[in-house]
């Protein structure tokens, strides 16, 4: 693997700095827009309101609609869809979320926003680092397509079967060792992906979910900034306000040497930096995808050369 060359503490895989600088990601703003976005796409029938038919100026319920099935008051519940929520309770969000029918990770998602952890400014900018030992337990997987993801998608170690299967991000600079640069900018992706549109739905919600945890990450406002400029796609994404969690499930993918392949996947959170993931695939025994790894583990550093020279190269 790649990476195992690097110095200690650090793997090739790993990235230095990432060009770029941004404004800080306006809290205030993205809460206000979140409970605009999550009350828009209810209606009364949905939440057990009578609904005269009258003409309604805006989708989903109205803010006293709302107020009600939460128990608070109106002019409290504007305050916080206006982006006031400093002196908000932790109940009076639950009540919220609730009446919202937000998921679990869409409350999460709220409660940072509303009730942000205080973070030192380094903490978001500073470079992340794998762990020289979990770039050995990658190597140690052979047949087992692996990375590590961290703080804004970005893709930090992989082993040779990761290469062979996704493209060999060794050849790319290092902020470009991005997921949602490479979903969005490149379009060998999109070829990649069976269901590209999934893939894309993933990334975004997952860079709502960090930016919510870190909304004063200049780095992960550039990174928006500039995939907002570069893709109409992600525009669009960006801006319902999505948020999720997909720690596992399948993946169709079509590999440029062996054709399509249907692998499904596990994602860990290391237990030392909840920041940092282990991502990793296999196929169904017996199927024609094992078979297909199987292939492409055994065709080695060959595979890896010849099935992502031209499709992942600059």
């Amino acid at each position: 693997m790649e990476e195992q060359s690097a110095p200690e503490g650090r793997p090739a895989g790993a990235p230095g700095p990432v060009g770029g600088t941004g404004h800080a990601l306006d809290r205030r703003a993205e809460l206000s827009e979140f409970l605009r976005s999550r009350r828009a796409r209810l209606k009364p029938e949905d939440v057990g309101l009578p609904d005269f038919g009258r003409h309604r100026r805006v989708p989903g319920l109205r803010r006293e609609e709302l107020a009600q099935l939460a128990g608070v008051s109106v002019a409290y519940y504007t305050r916080l869809e206006q982006g006031n929520g400093q002196n908000v309770s932790g109940e009076v969000l639950g009540a919220i979320a609730t009446a919202l029918r937000l998921t679990d990770a869409e409350q999460a998602h709220l409660t940072h926003l509303a009730k942000p952890k205080r973070h030192r400014k380094k903490r978001s900018v500073r470079q992340q680092r794998v762990r020289g030992s979990l770039c050995q337990l990658l190597d140690t997987m052979e047949g087992v397509p692996a990375y590590i993801s961290g703080r804004r998608a970005e893709i930090l170690a992989w082993n040779r079967m990761a290469a062979a299967v996704f493209g060999d991000w060794s050849q790319l600079p290092t902020q470009e060792r991005n997921w949602a640069r490479l979903v969005f900018l490149r379009p060998e992706y999109r070829d990649l992906y069976v269901d590209w549109d999934q893939k894309a739905s993933d990334i975004v919600s997952y860079l709502r979910m960090d930016a919510g945890c870190h909304p004063d990450d200049p780095r992960l406002s550039a990174l928006v900034g500039e995939l907002s400029v570069k893709s109409e796609d992600f525009r669009r994404l960006w801006a319902r306000h999505d948020v999720r969690e997909k720690s596992h499930g399948v993946k169709r993918l079509h590999n440029p040497l062996v054709g399509e392949l249907s692998l499904s996947f596990e994602t860990f959170t290391l237990p030392d930096d909840a920041e940092q993931s282990v991502v990793a695939y296999h196929a169904e025994p017996g199927s024609a995808s094992a078979e297909a790894l199987r292939l492409l583990a055994s065709w080695g550093t060959d595979a890896t050369r010849a099935g992502t020279s031209v499709p992942w190269r600059q």
